[in-house]
């Protein structure tokens, strides 16, 4: 996954009581890291979420990929799902990954943004407001912010929604959701784009949107690298 110019190393983040296996990639100029939050029944592997790191760390941004559950915790939940749903549990563990990542000196000075897909836009939103001194901007792509409503409208960070043309009920619960933001806000319909993104040029399109949002809004205190 990592470029030339960066750095790539296995982490092990703990977070709200749990060490959570992660994947820390950091381009030699950095101006700010991004923390990944996949859907339920995804991990840190999503091949569509390291498509969209990869974009990413080109564009000079660190990315943190990390499993929302233990090994352990995986392994019994398969079947009920029972964990992969709990929005407060995840976002628990995502602003736990906040927290650890202000720990780490080769990330200090570093602005922090959260990219949530599917149910981990809901942690996402969760882990902004919670972290409000610390998260500078969101992005949600195919995602159910509407499953964090009591969070919308305190916000306070940059957000923007990225919905398929073509996934009619999600982009229905995102127009419900920004309606719901107090915060800047935006949402970009790819036109064509069912809810994984699958179609050509669909997911290339919504990483650029990412980029350009976590460059417009991550503006480091100090020069990393």
């Amino acid at each position: 996954m990592a470029s030339m110019a960066a750095i790539e190393r296995s982490v092990t983040v703990h977070a709200a009581a749990a060490d959570l296996a992660g994947t820390l990639t950091r381009p030699n100029r950095c101006r700010g890291l991004v923390i990944f939050a996949h859907g339920s029944g995804s991990s840190r592997f999503s091949s569509r979420n390291r498509f969209v790191a990869d974009r990413l760390v080109e564009a000079g941004l660190a990315t943190l990929l990390f499993d929302l559950l233990t090994a352990e915790e995986d392994q019994c939940d398969r079947g009920n799902d029972s964990l992969r749903f709990d929005i407060p549990l995840l976002s628990q563990r995502l602003a736990g990954a906040i927290d650890w990542s202000l720990q780490q000196t080769e990330l200090e000075g570093l602005p922090v943004g959260l990219f949530g897909a599917s149910t981990g836009a809901a942690a996402a939103i969760n882990a902004a407001v919670a972290r409000s001194d610390h998260v500078a901007a969101v992005v949600s792509r195919g995602g159910r912010p509407d499953l964090a409503f009591n969070a919308l409208p305190d916000v306070s960070c940059p957000t923007l929604f990225i919905v398929g043309g073509a996934d009619l009920d999600v982009l229905e619960l995102n127009t419900w959701a920004a309606a719901h933001l107090q915060a800047r806000h935006h949402l970009e319909v790819v036109p064509g784009a069912t809810h994984l993104f699958a179609e050509p040029g669909a997911l290339q399109r919504a990483a650029e949107l990412a980029r350009d949002w976590f460059l417009d809004n991550l503006t480091p205190t100090a020069q990393s690298g």
